[in-house]
């Protein structure tokens, strides 16, 4: 069979090159591409010959140089990286960067109708499934389901037995790993009904590779994914009890493994990404916790497993669900999408039993097969399995793994030791219900680009299907999953794997798509929406650690440029070099303090990793922040912020490495604080971010303040001063001599008309906080407002001759309580996290 398949190969590359000119380059490309024995490939169809679709798209291909191809490899990879396109593999706590294959996988137009023939079906045929199960029960009465097989799993949950769903249907969404299978067919591996992920890596593999190849994209006649999307909002929406519904997709939080789609998903749909903690139940509703209270929520897209969504009726351990929620299921006052206990579908025991599913629900057979399989919990199926053992794949017929063996994928008995083998038979004899024998199966394989040429790896593509009025509509490509060895018998993100878009290409043209609605559609509005609390949060501190990093910069580059002037060598210079040293020491970004070791200093407060003070933990901070804010941030933005972290995490060899990653550090803080003044809208959730901005450099330039402008500071102090909050160009402007004591006490502290003032920074605060909506009834002014006025009033009145160090201490201590009293009011913090006078039901 190897020989035959070589010898095809080898043909076709000969008959190939032959035939048409570019194929002279697609012959080199391939010229060790071998099929691998017996498993269908996506290039070389089952005569040998490169498959039309590809043919077609190689000819494209080709027509580019090698330096082209290369420098569009390149930018896909630079977008991925700058746009910090991420994901974890289970059990890890770093990301990673997505590892996106530079091919697609073709699927010409009358393959696709098959297999999405196949997919839609399935689809119908498991929510019917699902509504018996949960519903009459008649498939179990009836023997066409043992009751063992669904009682066994974890995810059948008898709190929703005999609920109705909200919105009329168990699965919104639905997606099945596939393969083709040995006889060219596509074959269903594996069924996703719990919260099927990878839509939204999918939709970002679109967005990386069409514009890296937009004009051999256009040329191919790609099939577009945006109509889908837009079905599924629009289905979603429908599936509400009112016109205009609050739409929520639940994630577990920014340390979920595929928390980056999440965020994909809420920003390209507009639906509000939202945590457990973020809501709450009262009566019989679900509410968004935000700065304005409690807002009633619609529709929940949930990606947090079924056990989790509900710690009083379900797996009391779980903090990632929200109290109270199946109960508000039972009264119908919010949608769930899907509905809780829909993950019982995933259970490989029900594989064998839906083919005469299909036929009693349909009166016909399953458009796509799947693998083969035998739920040992039946007596002649459990036979069956041990007595071939060898010829099985054993899998866990609920859940990933098998019971009592290492590892989530299958177990092959003729690898195992003679001991471990006859313990896998007595575990299948004692407990069958837990096991299922599935023929073993190799998966097809599909051209990747590897140092120049074309090698066939092993992948799994998971197609999407979206619940509409209109019956089931699938994506037009999917998620794919490619190995990077050439023998997989089964493909995750977590294995080495690599993502690769998928392209269906039509033979006429594609006509463009947007999720943009007609204009006479759409009520006109101005307000994006409500802010939840933790978004409020997590935007304050992120303008928190921002400032922070640059008042520690501001520090670095004022200390490494000390070192530079010779002629500051006086005693007066020396003790305003050792007050910067002594406040990075304070701040927690350094631990030493000896003059003679300046450069040290600043290279620790730069770069540390232990250090929770320095600008590289700062930024990095401010990262993780910015991390549970992606689907509000622009690309721009958190490219900003990843450049800022890997320039600090760059080795620095001496003193003016230094002083030069502090200023370019500077540089991209203020173009950071640009982009959130210029391009976000001026809504609740700007405010915040500025908030945090505006409060942690008031209390920064008072800490400065207090540090140099103290009683008896001295001119280089005041210079120091009037350097780090960058207003020597301002006080020169002013006055025509040296540095004095009121005047930069005025400039610094008490100006108005300085934007790096702590009057400055407290007024826009008083601008802010009286903007944003009341808490409480009666009209009485709410404690952050009481205390900016209050602090405003006093930066107004006073008089720089009246400040001395102990008033600025004072002053100092007041930023801090009006700071603490924003986040105690706005945020999730215990009792003021409900704010149950401001319950509006239909807001």
């Amino acid at each position: 069979m190897a020989g035959q398949d070589g010898q095809e190969n080898s043909r076709a590359s000969s008959q190939a090159s032959k035939a048409r000119p570019a194929d002279r380059r697609v012959a080199q490309w391939m010229r060790d591409y071998a099929r691998l024995p017996g498993i269908p490939d996506e290039y070389i169809g089952p005569d040998g010959m490169p498959r039309a679709v590809w043919t077609r798209f190689f000819d494209a291909f080709a027509a580019l140089t090698p330096g082209d191809i290369e420098r569009r490899f390149g930018s896909a990879d630079r977008h991925l990286r700058e746009a910090g396109v991420t994901y974890r593999a289970p059990g890890e706590t770093a990301d990673r960067l997505w590892p996106l294959s530079h091919l697609p996988l073709l699927i010409d137009d009358a393959d696709w109708q098959q297999l999405s023939a196949g997919i839609a079906q399935r689809a119908q045929l498991l929510e019917l499934v699902l509504s018996d199960l949960y519903g009459e029960g008649r498939l179990v009465a009836e023997g066409a389901i043992p009751a063992a097989a669904i009682a066994g799993s974890n995810e059948y949950l008898r709190a929703v037995c005999g609920v109705k769903p909200p919105g009329g249907r168990y699965l919104s969404l639905y997606a099945a790993d596939v393969g083709r299978g040995p006889d060219g067919r596509w074959w269903v591996l594996g069924d996703r009904t719990q919260a099927p992920s990878g839509a939204g890596y999918a939709l970002e593999n679109r967005l990386v590779l069409s514009r890296a190849f937009a004009s051999l994209y256009k040329s191919m006649n790609v099939e577009r994914v945006a109509p889908f999307f837009e079905a599924f909002r629009d289905s979603l929406r429908a599936s509400a009890d009112r016109d205009e519904p609050r739409i929520g997709l639940l994630t577990p939080g920014q340390f979920s493994e595929t928390y980056f789609e999440h965020a994909t998903l809420a920003r390209y749909l507009g639906f509000l990404l939202v945590e457990g903690d973020d809501l709450a139940v009262s009566g019989d509703r679900v509410h968004i916790r935000t700065v304005a209270g409690l807002k009633r929520l619609d529709v929940l897209l949930r990606r947090v497993d079924s056990n989790s969504l509900d710690p009083l009726e379900l797996d009391a351990s779980s903090q990632l669900g929200v109290p109270g929620l199946i109960d508000v299921l039972r009264k119908d006052g919010v949608v769930v999408a899907n509905m809780p206990g829909s993950g019982v579908m995933e259970a490989r025991a029900l594989l064998g039993f839906l083919p005469s599913l299909s036929r009693h629900f349909f009166g016909e057979d399953l458009k796509m097969p799947h693998i083969a399989t035998w739920w040992c919990g039946q007596k002649s199926a459990r036979e069956e399995v041990l007595s071939r053992l060898d010829e099985f794949a054993i899998e866990g017929a609920y859940g990933r793994g098998v019971p009592g063996f290492p590892g989530n994928g299958p177990v092959l008995a003729n690898e195992l030791s003679p001991s471990e083998r006859e313990r896998l038979k007595s575990a299948i004899a004692d407990r069958g219900i837990d096991y299922v024998g599935q023929e073993l199966v190799r998966l097809s394989t599909t051209p990747v680009w590897d140092n120049g040429r074309l090698t066939p790896r092993p992948f799994v593509l998971r197609v999407f299907a979206a619940a509409t009025p209109d019956g089931w509509t699938i994506m037009p490509g999917g998620f794919c999953r490619i190995a990077d060895q050439s023998d997989a018998r089964a493909v995750s993100m977590g294995d080495g794997a690599r993502a690769a878009d998928v392209w269906v290409v039509s033979d006429k043209a594609v006509s463009p798509s947007t999720l943009l609605p007609a204009v006479d559609t759409v009520r006109i509005r101005r307000i994006a929406g409500v802010v939840p609390s933790r978004a409020a949060d997590n935007l304050f501190w992120l303008g928190r650690y921002l400032e922070r990093a640059e008042a520690t910069l501001r520090l670095i580059r004022a200390l490494g440029t000390s070192q530079r002037d010779p002629g500051k060598g006086s005693s007066t210079a020396i003790q305003s070099v050792e007050r910067i040293q002594r406040l990075l020491v304070t701040w927690g970004a350094t631990s030493q303090t000896a003059r003679s070791q300046s450069a040290k200093i600043a290279a620790e407060a730069l770069q540390s990793e232990e250090r929770f003070g320095s600008a590289l933990s700062l930024v990095r901070s401010a990262q993780r922040t910015a991390t549970s804010l992606r689907e509000r941030l622009s690309p721009d933005a958190w490219q900003v912020i990843t450049e800022m972290v890997e320039r600090l995490a760059q080795e620095v060899d001496d003193d003016d490495g230094v002083v030069s990653a502090a200023e370019l550090t500077l540089q991209e803080l203020a173009s950071f604080a640009g982009l959130a003044q210029e391009n976000m809208n001026r809504a609740a959730g700007w405010r915040f971010l500025e908030m945090g901005r505006r409060a942690e450099r008031a209390i920064n330039t008072m800490r400065f303040a207090r540090q140099f402008a103290y009683d008896e500071a001295s001119g280089e102090d005041l210079d120091v001063l009037l350097t780090l909050v960058d207003c020597q160009i301002t006080y020169r402007s002013r006055y025509l001599v040296g540095p004095l004591l009121a005047p930069v006490r005025d400039l610094v502290v008490l100006d108005p008309y300085n934007p790096r003032s702590v009057a400055f920074q407290v007024a826009a605060l008083n601008e802010h906080i009286a903007s944003l909506p009341t808490l409480k009834e009666g009209g009485l002014i709410e404690r952050p407002q009481r205390l900016a006025v209050a602090l405003q009033a006093t930066l107004t009145t006073a008089e720089a001759s009246s400040l001395d160090t102990k008033t600025l201490f004072a002053l100092e201590q007041d930023l801090l309580t009006l700071a603490d009293a924003i986040g105690l009011h706005y945020f999730p913090h215990g009792p003021n996290a409900s704010r149950p006078e401001k319950l509006t039901g239909l807001a």
